[in-house]
């Protein structure tokens, strides 16, 4: 049998065969700049790399030392960073509009322009689109079944948006496809679903509780909007459901991966190891944890240094040993929750240290990689790309 990768050899053969990554992880851990750290490194080393994040926020731009990104591909000037990508290696970067891409669909699954018309000229749909539960995830997973369709790039990675639970970017696209499921409101609105203006009006006067109570706190044009925008969508919910399963199947195959970003907190460290227990069980292909933030213990730092004699006054002497004995806790605090981490999942983890700037540019990704993995960026080699 042949030996296991490391965790950096692992993620490495990720980005050079590929086809999809997707950093996953809770808000606050970093998780946008790895994946443009990450999506740098495989286009520095020869492969056309799209990164394209789903947060609104401007981290991204950031990141990658830009003033903004919009909905359409961007190419970053590599040239910057010496030295060169390996011959072919390129990068975009992109940031997800989520009310350009639901608008695109219902273009491309409304039967005829009059139902087109009537759902993109709807105050309901105009107001939600962008707003509803699960709308950015799924949308998110619409534009990664575009994206990997374009074979203009060889490896799109996917920044998701920070969440509160683990799994919302797989599972919310269900959940809107429930909202969006007719019967939900047919339900509530029965035997007035399919009525126009004046019979929703005489309902509400004939005593329909349901349709009296929202006719009174809603308003009966909300009412008008709501069944003229769920009756516009019927036709099309079928081809909403189709492409979301082809995007779950996809990110099953053997050349999409998941990258699981956390801080080095118990917290967010129980969260990854609950992320990666569900996406093994939905069979989900997982590729490494980063642990971002790591702090160092510094009492390691100063016995592999040269001690050298200072003069310190006794009160800032006594001072430093408090701020030295604080941070000796937190860091084992943090390589203990790491431990657990590990022996749960028998995944050893790549570890980032806590850095004392700010990243705002390629250079600064180019240092998240190489403290990642321990090294610059490699040269190609001759494999075989996952397709």
């Amino acid at each position: 049998m042949a030996p296991r990768l490391s965790p950096a050899a692992a993620l490495e053969r990720a980005l050079a065969t590929r086809r999809i990554l997707v950093a996953c992880g809770s808000g606050g851990v970093g998780k946008t700049t790895a994946a443009a750290a990450l999506a740098l490194r495989a286009a520095r080393s020869g492969r056309r790399v799209l990164v394209c994040t789903i947060d609104p926020s401007r981290r991204l731009a950031t990141s990658l030392g830009l003033n903004q990104l919009s909905g359409r591909p961007r190419g970053i000037d590599l040239s910057r960073l010496p030295p060169p990508p390996a011959r072919g290696g390129a990068l975009w970067a992109m940031v997800l509009d989520v009310k350009s891409t639901f608008d695109a669909l219902v273009t491309r699954y409304t039967p005829d322009v009059a139902a087109r018309g009537r759902i993109l000229g709807n105050r309901f749909y105009r107001h939600i689109s962008a707003a509803l539960a699960g709308s950015h995830e799924y949308m998110a997973m619409e534009k990664l079944l575009e994206l990997t369709e374009d074979r203009r790039w060889d490896l799109v990675v996917l920044d998701t948006p920070p969440t509160r639970h683990a799994l919302d970017f797989l599972e919310a696209p269900d959940r809107l496809m429930d909202f969006l499921d007719t019967s939900v409101l047919r339900w509530f609105l029965r035997p007035y679903f399919v009525a126009g203006r004046l019979t929703l009006k005489v309902a509400t006067r004939t005593g329909a509780l349901a349709i009296r109570m929202a006719d009174r706190f809603l308003g009966l044009q909300f009412l008008q909007d709501l069944s003229e925008f769920f009756l516009a969508f019927e036709s099309m919910y079928d081809g909403f459901k189709e492409r979301a399963s082809r995007v779950h199947a996809l990110l099953r195959e053997a050349s999409s991966g998941f990258v699981m970003v956390a801080g080095p907190s118990p917290l967010a460290l129980e969260e990854a190891l609950y992320f990666h227990r569900r996406l093994t069980e939905k069979g989900m292909p997982f590729v490494a944890f980063v642990v971002n933030r790591v702090h160092s213990d510094p009492a390691r730092e100063v016995r592999s240094r040269r001690r050298e004699r200072a003069d310190v006054p006794l009160a800032l002497a006594a001072r430093l040993s408090e701020t030295l004995r604080e941070q000796q806790v937190l860091a084992r605090a943090e390589r203990r929750a790491v431990a657990r981490l590990e022996v749960d999942t028998r995944e050893r983890p790549l570890l980032v240290p806590e850095l004392d700037h700010d990243i705002h540019d390629l250079r600064g990704l180019a240092e998240f990689g190489q403290l990642a993995f321990g090294s610059p960026a490699p040269r190609p080699r001759a494999t075989a790309v996952a397709r």
